[in-house]
């Protein structure tokens, strides 16, 4: 599994940035972060201790569902669904909809954080 590089920038500057993308006046260079946050502490709520080590089980087990995951670490499976989906927000986890079953997959289970 890849590493995923994280980028922390203040929320103007991470605005900025995505319009000067999108005007073309900027190119992002293939070491740049994909995932942006406003600030450590964001980055702590979502890639805590327990985050983390869900992570890996995810990508250790490759559960069916939400619900086969909850059942594998012990966890709500309503807790577990809104950490998931704040996780695929950032691109961190992939929720994988089919026939009325959500797939999780982890996206990276490594990572490396650049501050501006």
């Amino acid at each position: 599994m890849k590493t995923l590089k994280i980028g922390i920038m203040p929320k103007d500057k991470i605005r900025e940035r995505t319009l000067a993308i999108a005007k073309g006046e900027l190119t992002p260079k293939p070491g740049d972060p994909k995932v942006w946050f406003t600030s450590m502490k964001s980055i702590a709520e979502v890639l805590s201790d327990e985050n983390r080590a869900l992570l890996h089980v995810i990508a250790q087990t490759e559960p069916n569902t939400i619900a086969d995951l909850a059942r594998s670490t012990g966890r709500k499976p309503n807790n577990l669904s809104r950490t998931l989906k704040t996780m695929a927000n950032y691109g961190i986890v992939e929720l994988k909809k089919k026939h009325n079953r959500v797939t999780p997959r982890a996206k990276a289970t490594e990572f490396t954080v650049l501050a501006n």
